[in-house]
């Protein structure tokens, strides 16, 4: 059995997610948003957030990945699902799990900018430096973890992990 340990719990989850979505709701009132969810892991922070969040806005997906089944950034992403709402003159929000190394962020961010978004941000349930290695901009954190391998809402380790309603530091 793997060992873990309680980062998170769904309290401050919820706690938080409410927050997010008050904040976002404020900044963008009166804009058209659309809010693309990154998958896999983003879309039990998704899901949560947008109920949250009061304005309308539209939601979509991509999926790209870095990972793979290892717990280090291959560096290569790979898309297999792009967006499929127009994104010309719209408010992006992307909405991620975690933000580690950068590199999916920093790619996904140019990805956007060239579908002609009006604006790119970015909301993450974690912001991680531990292992950055692009320079990217996170707009709405919702925690800040320095270090671990974090699985649990929506986070995983080898698609493992992801429906645990807290966030634990896994030993790997």
């Amino acid at each position: 059995m793997t060992e873990r340990e309680l980062v998170i719990s769904k309290e401050e989850i919820h706690s938080r997610v409410g927050q997010l979505g008050k904040i976002i709701s404020k900044d963008y009132q009166g804009k058209k948003l659309v809010i693309v969810g990154v998958l896999n892991g983003a879309f039990v922070f998704l899901a949560d957030l947008v109920r949250s969040i009061s304005i309308p806005h539209q939601i979509d997906f991509v999926r790209v990945a870095s990972y793979g089944e290892s717990d280090k950034s291959s560096g290569v992403i790979r898309v297999s699902k792009d967006v499929e709402l127009d994104m010309t003159d719209v408010d992006v929000l992307l909405v991620e799990d975690i933000v580690d190394t950068g590199t999916t962020l920093h790619w996904l961010q140019q990805h956007f900018l060239e579908k002609q978004a009006a604006s790119v941000r970015v909301c993450a349930f974690i912001d991680k430096h531990e292992r950055r290695v692009k320079k990217v901009s996170v707009d709405y954190k919702g925690f800040v973890v320095d270090i671990g391998f974090l699985v649990g809402y929506g986070l995983d380790y080898a698609e493992q992990y992801r429906h645990l309603q807290e966030v634990y530091s896994l030993q790997v």
